[in-house]
């Protein structure tokens, strides 16, 4: 008995041992730096379990075994914590530090630029083929979105993406229509939205804005039509043309045509940034009527048409140059 007794508390310890060095090499190798060499983004996708979260893991050479990270979820009963999203790993993190990343939710953060003077169908375009989110949207209306950079996370909707931009676009126009200046030509938001379009397809220099604002405005005061070429192209073609304005263009009738109608198009023909929009509540003062390039990128202002005419000219002879 004696010897038999020995003989399993010796196989006992031994099992003891055992269990011990496995368990050291274990939480060695959940604790210890993983094989990542240079940081790197990877993907949980949504509805993926804790093996299958482990397996993505190890696919994407973050871990080296699966099983460990797992066992190590459910030991820190992180199991269920785990989320779905982008996530940034840092080189040679440790299973434990990629179970404490995936727990805290904490997604990389995306970006979305909108350029100011795009239209919506261009704004839509550029959520479609925004990379990491999800989702079909309908185009809006007409300068109901605010160019600015959007910051969203990998698996979030288009619409909602789309929902923050005329929520942002309301919030401008409306902060902005409170602080106009007195005696504005228009009566509602919604025209001063429609004008700062205009301008915000004028010119694309910021120092312009509020002086090509201030002309539009001494135009619409006495009852002058604004004759704006970008009203022009949008009547032909919201999507662009591949040729310049002929004087025939400027002769056909669209709704858009501010040369032929009196005031201002029935919808914007842009969605202006809010520079444009404050340019357009209020416009620099100035008893400028006219503009028109001058060959550098920007525009020479005129007080009369005889002025006008010659820096037309001018502008002509650099086109033509050119």
């Amino acid at each position: 008995m004696g010897r038999a007794v020995l003989r399993l508390i010796s196989g006992g310890t031994v099992l003891a041992v055992a269990a011990a060095v496995v368990l050291a090499w274990g939480y060695a190798q959940f604790t210890g730096p993983g094989p990542l060499q240079v940081a790197r983004n990877v993907i949980i996708p949504a509805g993926t379990g804790l093996d299958g979260i482990a397996s993505v893991l190890r696919g994407a050479g973050i871990i080296r075994h699966d099983y460990i990270f797992a066992i190590g979820a459910r030991a820190f009963e992180k199991a269920r914590s785990l989320r779905a999203g982008e996530y940034h790993i840092p080189a040679k993190a440790s299973p434990r530090e990629v179970m404490d990343i995936l727990a805290s939710g904490k997604t990389v953060v995306r970006r979305l630029t909108i350029p100011e003077g795009l239209t919506s169908a261009e704004v839509v375009d550029r959520l479609q083929r925004a990379e990491g989110l999800f989702g079909d949207v309908a185009v809006p209306k007409e300068g109901t979105l605010l160019p600015e950079t959007y910051h969203f996370s990998y698996g979030d909707q288009r619409a909602d993406l789309l929902a923050r931009m005329q929520e942002s676009m309301r919030g401008a126009l409306s902060r902005n229509w409170e602080m106009r200046a007195p005696d504005l030509p228009f009566d509602a938001p919604e025209d001063a939205l429609i004008l700062a379009s205009i301008v915000e397809r004028e010119t694309g220099i910021a120092r312009e804005r509020g002086l090509v604002a201030g002309v539009f405005v001494n135009r619409l005061r006495k009852g002058m039509r604004l004759q704006s070429d970008p009203t022009v192209l949008y009547g032909i073609s919201p999507e662009g043309l591949d040729r310049p304005l002929t004087r025939g263009d400027l002769k056909g009738e669209t709704p858009y045509n501010t040369y032929v109608i009196d005031g201002l198009p029935p919808t914007p023909i842009a969605n202006p940034g809010i520079d444009a929009i404050r340019a357009v509540m209020n416009p620099v003062e100035t008893d400028y009527l006219y503009f028109v390039a001058d060959g550098t990128g920007g525009h020479a202002f005129a007080r009369t048409l005889q002025e006008h005419n010659r820096n037309v000219r001018k502008w002509r002879k650099i086109r033509d140059a050119n």
